[in-house]
């Protein structure tokens, strides 16, 4: 991969990352009282997506070793669904 190519990817995974990041703050805001526990679960997706994002594209997780790879994305996947369950069984 060119140098150039290179720069492309990362400014449109920026990029996106800052899509991302007011998107969530705009689930954020528009929280009402039904919405509070599936916004929760949309806001902790966007922000383990980013994690994956920031692992794969700035950390080069792409290119390690698969085993690494694997680690990493199933630990995403691991936080993800303990921190959903978590947020269905304890409720305020």
């Amino acid at each position: 991969m060119t140098s150039k190519t290179a720069a492309r990817r990362v400014t449109l995974v920026w990029v996106l990352l800052l899509a991302l990041t007011f998107g969530s703050f705009l689930v954020g805001i528009e929280q009402g009282a039904g919405f509070a526990s599936v916004g929760a679960v949309i806001i902790v997706g966007i922000a383990l997506f980013k994690v994956r994002l920031i692992g794969l594209h700035f950390m080069d997780v792409r290119v390690a070793p698969r085993a690494l790879r694997a680690l990493f994305e199933g630990y995403v996947l691991v936080v993800f669904v303990v921190l959903v369950a978590l947020d269905i069984v304890v409720k305020p």
